[in-house]
């Protein structure tokens, strides 16, 4: 098995799925492929194989396997991407809500619907409390109850549920590759607070990214330069 296949999962009808190394995919293939992806949105993936980003925190891969289907099948037919995620997501969300964890929260959200519910935060990294509040999340909470597209990590900039003093950092992501994506985040954080739209902003924080993972020597300093930038928020 060569990389970036780590398992293979399941065979589903005719769709072979494979737990693959994500990390070695955003560095060399697809800096965007986030926790899945079907050949017709990364046309990298052979057409009858699903791929799945390996988890670490959670495991979502059946709610992963339910967006695919519906996605490639309609793909395959001549729908366009946008028009196959929604009704994908539509299909998703309906499994999503079907567990115990999402009724759950619901619940505590239907209690308190202007606080985040409890079960989002998993760990807080002390390190940067002097700029902000970091927070590795659980994501599978997020996706079904904030934004089923909720992927790698996000700030109050692009995600209104966010509060405005935090960045949450997917608890599904490598240790490895936390870092990266934390740069990404400060990055895009401090850009869009200067009113920087988010389509420039994600641009410019992908290619600083991209650039530390081909250069990871040049992290640190790239990390400082941002925490000290967020400062001004």
């Amino acid at each position: 098995m060569s990389k970036p296949y780590l398992q293979k999962l399941i065979d589903v009808g005719d769709f072979a799925v494979w737990i693959v190394d994500g990390f070695y995919i955003r560095n060399t293939l697809n800096r965007e492929f986030t926790n899945f992806g079907q050949h017709f949105r990364f046309p990298f993936i052979p057409k009858y194989e699903f791929w799945i980003d390996k988890e670490n925190l959670t495991h979502e891969e059946y709610f992963y396997i339910s967006h695919m289907l519906t996605e490639w099948y309609l793909m395959n037919n001549g729908m366009d991407y946008d028009n196959a995620i929604a009704k994908a997501d539509s299909a998703e969300l309906r499994e999503r809500k079907k567990t115990v964890l999402l009724n759950k929260v619901l619940d505590e959200k239907a209690e308190s619907p202007k606080a985040v519910v409890k079960e989002v935060y998993a760990k807080k990294v002390d390190k940067y409390h002097d700029v902000l509040d970091l927070w590795i999340v659980n994501g599978e909470v997020v996706r079904g109850l904030y934004f089923i597209d909720f992927t790698e990590g996000g700030h109050h900039f692009v995600y209104k549920f966010v509060p405005v003093s935090e960045v949450w950092i997917d608890g599904d992501l490598s240790q490895e590759e936390m870092p990266y994506v934390i740069l990404h985040e400060l990055h895009e954080r401090y850009l869009m607070s200067q009113g920087m739209d988010y389509g420039h902003a994600h641009a410019s924080s992908s290619a600083i990214e991209y650039a530390c993972r081909h250069t990871p020597s040049l992290l640190n300093e790239k990390l400082a330069e941002e925490l000290k930038k967020n400062e001004e928020i």
